[in-house]
């Protein structure tokens, strides 16, 4: 028990004096913040007791150096007069005022050596928040108008961007909201999807419709549209065409495979004989007997039915503004249709979980072709899924 303790205590040693040298080296890089961090998760227990004074001095010379720091850099932005830095200098703000509401919980913090208190020298930036906020929602507003009389899709982008962090820091600032779901309207690339079937097989329509419902894929891009079906007062950019070319349905096979198993099970006892052909007996005189084995024999006959279809294409990106092919992507798939059982002839008892499984099955009716093509359509779903994740319009 005793060294068990040693050990406790030497380890808790070993990781406080890792923290301390962790702490000092951020704090001695420039690291302020991930210094203050430290010492803070450190401090947040026992902060009193003289085992965590190098925390104390540190969070109290990490936290003077980072003010020191930020605010000499706001002070440099704003003298730049460029209005383009204000959210640098608003979220330098609440970065200043965050550090000093994470160290308030934790004071007073006394410093044992010198008999005081560590000082904090904390400002209450509400009015700068407040008042660069305001500056910034501005300009944010002003320039993201601006964007907006673009024919660009990449500045109507931006505009949403700005439009959207307006939102968030000033929510319901004049009428950002009705102007975010306008930009997300322009910079909105509309992709018509079109199918052809150019094999010699019918697609059922359920697969069709399967494939071109988009709102089943997943998809999460903010700037494409898929529409199968065009619609008024909608400007596509871009066309996407599955081009079905092959169907291939191979024919309804059935597979034979004849199996002989044997199997030695227990037939009743015999008496136990010597080498010499003598019965062996006890120490009492008795006949000793064994168990007397024969062997059983079971033939089974395993058949699988057998269908498979492959369907093979192509999609295709287009530019219907500029009328050019941007790109083409192989598609495939397959789907195999298989079902096993069994009969047998012979003792049952010779076969194994396998065969017995086997044989309580019977055939089943081949699925019919078009049932075969819907089938391949998960597959071919997710083949499609793949190349439309993958594919960058601008």
């Amino acid at each position: 028990m005793r060294k068990l303790i040693i050990l406790s205590i030497s380890y808790l040693l070993i990781i406080s004096c890792s923290s301390v040298k962790k702490t000092e080296q951020a704090l001695n890089s420039g690291n302020y913040d991930q210094a203050i961090n430290i010492a803070i998760k450190n401090l947040r227990t026992n902060k009193d007791k003289k085992g965590k004074q190098s925390y104390v001095e540190m969070l109290e010379n990490a936290f003077a150096k980072a003010t020191e720091r930020d605010l000499k850099q706001i002070q440099f932005l704003s003298n730049e007069g460029n209005e383009a830095k204000l959210e640098q200098i608003y979220n330098s703000y609440l970065v200043l005022d965050g550090r000093q509401e994470k160290i308030k919980p934790l004071l007073p913090l006394r410093i044992y050596e010198s008999g005081r208190i560590a000082v904090f020298n904390f400002t209450d930036y509400t009015s700068d928040i407040i008042s660069t906020k305001n500056r910034l929602a501005d300009y944010l507003y002003t320039n993201a108008n601006k964007l907006m009389n673009s024919t660009d899709k990449f500045q109507f982008r931006k505009a949403y961007d700005d439009f959207a962090y307006l939102d968030k820091i000033s929510p319901n600032y004049k009428n950002t909201r009705e102007l975010i779901e306008t930009a997300h309207l322009k910079g909105t690339d509309y992709i018509l999807v079109t199918m052809s079937n150019q094999s010699d097989k019918v697609i059922p329509i359920r697969l069709e419709e399967d494939l071109l419902n988009f709102s089943t894929y997943g998809l999460n891009d903010l700037w494409s549209v898929y529409h199968n079906n065009v619609q008024e007062n909608v400007e596509y950019n871009f066309g996407m065409s599955i081009d079905l070319r092959e169907i291939n349905i191979s024919p309804e096979q059935i597979r034979e495979k004849q199996t002989i198993i044997e199997k030695q099970v227990v037939d009743g006892k015999r008496d136990l004989l010597d080498d010499k052909g003598d019965v062996v007996k006890d120490s009492l005189g008795n006949n000793i007997q064994v168990d007397k084995f024969k062997t059983i024999v079971c033939n089974v006959n395993e058949l699988t039915q057998f269908k498979s279809t492959q369907v093979v294409g192509q999609v295709q990106y287009k530019d219907l503004k500029a009328n050019q092919l941007l790109d083409a992507f192989p598609l495939q798939s397959e789907f195999i249709f298989e079902h096993r059982y069994a009969t047998y002839n012979g003792d049952k008892n010779a076969l194994n979980d396998k065969h017995l499984g086997l044989i309580k099955l019977r055939s089943v009716y081949f699925p019919t072709n078009e049932q075969m093509i819907y089938d391949s359509g998960e597959n071919l779903k997710a083949k499609l899924k793949s190349i439309i994740t993958k594919q960058v319009f601008r």
